[in-house]
């Protein structure tokens, strides 16, 4: 088939990509005990790296013809002239909350398939009060919350602490420091604050949950989803006197390929009545929000040892290298599936669904 596959790639790397060049490396110390929550440090946390889009590039390649479109503002022409009968989709976008949301809503005007949730699904779970409100509708289980859009409306008794604060609307952990579990009301106030100038959104004030922490990595549509096996977050592993949370620092620099944390465990070491209410939670979650093709749902206990939903992201993270610690690939590669059967397997799922011949 013919396969179009759109992608951000980060800042600095864009002149690479066509060329093959070969990616950037993390320049920060692996050793960094705690980040300066600094501007513009997680700018592109969310976008891909040149090797990711080659090694996605190269797995679709085994079996269909790919040409590579950056979402950039060129992006709608391109696919309006090319009219692929496909679209790989792993385009994060830039600007606003419904940023992953643009390119699905582009293809959905040029009538052109794509793999993937759909413009709604992305918004929704992209806005994590959105999809929190729709989850306990449904009765899954999730997090008490409050959303505040200006340090005025702070209430100190809305979330009891502690609490996490995050920025709305982001993913890869961007917005997300180790400052970010605040266990007194000047740190609250604090927190609030900067998500509120730094990333000019609204702040997310959420009860923290004290238990473990798992995420799990869902594949293909109605009765054939699959749930790959649960990877958990092991927190003992980070350096010490850090809070146990899977923040910026924890995901970008303290776990480098040349020296990884130890930080994932795949298949998860829990009972059977724990990953059946793990998987239960998971697929209603996968049904409630429409996903489709593909997601990772992200868990975590309450003190009781009860799941909950903490996030749902439609477009996971897809490093190739296994020392990357990237888990959607490592719940894959424990599933028997490899980088490559993988990617392909998110195709077909939307093949599939489009019933495309």
């Amino acid at each position: 088939m013919e396969v179009a596959l759109v992608y951000n790639v980060k800042k600095d790397e864009s002149s690479a990509v066509e060329s093959g060049g070969h990616p950037s490396k993390k320049t920060e110390s692996q050793h960094t005990a705690l980040l300066p929550q600094a501007a513009g440090v997680d700018e592109y946390a969310e976008w891909d790296t040149i090797e990711t889009i080659h090694a996605v590039r190269d797995a679709l390649s085994l079996h269909h013809s790919v040409t590579m479109i950056e979402a950039d503002e060129e992006a709608f022409e391109k696919l309006k002239q090319l009219r692929p009968q496909i679209v790989f989709n792993i385009t994060e976008g830039k600007f606003g909350a419904s940023r992953e949301a643009q390119i699905p809503a582009m293809l959905e005007m040029l009538n052109i398939p794509y793999t993937g949730s759909d413009p709604l699904t992305l918004a929704l779970c992209l806005d994590k009060s959105r999809a929190k409100e729709i989850l306990a509708y449904n009765n899954v289980p999730t997090a008490k919350f409050v959303v505040v859009d200006s340090i005025d409306e702070l209430n100190f008794d809305a979330v009891p602490l502690p609490a996490m604060v995050k920025p709305l609307y982001e993913g890869s952990s961007k917005g997300i420091f180790n400052s970010s579990l605040v266990h007194t009301k000047e740190e609250l106030a604090k927190q609030v604050q900067h998500v509120l100038s730094e990333y000019r959104q609204s702040a997310l004030i959420e009860e923290f949950l004290s238990g473990r922490e798992f995420t799990v990595a869902m594949l293909g549509n109605g009765s054939d989803v699959r749930v790959l096996p649960i990877v958990e977050i092991k927190f003992d592993s980070l350096p010490e006197n850090v809070n146990p949370i899977y923040s910026f620092e924890a995901k970008w620099f303290w776990d480098q390929p040349d020296n990884p944390l130890n930080i994932f465990e795949c298949p998860a070491k829990i009972s059977n009545e724990l990953q059946s209410e793990i998987e239960r939670i998971c697929k209603k979650t996968y049904k409630v929000l429409r996903c489709r093709d593909w997601s990772r749902i992200d868990v975590r206990l309450d003190k009781e040892g009860k799941p909950n939903i903490i996030e749902i992201n439609p477009l996971p993270g897809i490093l190739p290298n296994p020392e990357d610690n990237s888990c959607f690939p490592k719940a894959a590669r424990s599933a028997g599936l490899n980088y490559q059967e993988m990617l392909n397997s998110v195709l077909n799922s939307a093949i599939k669904r489009y019933g495309i011949q």
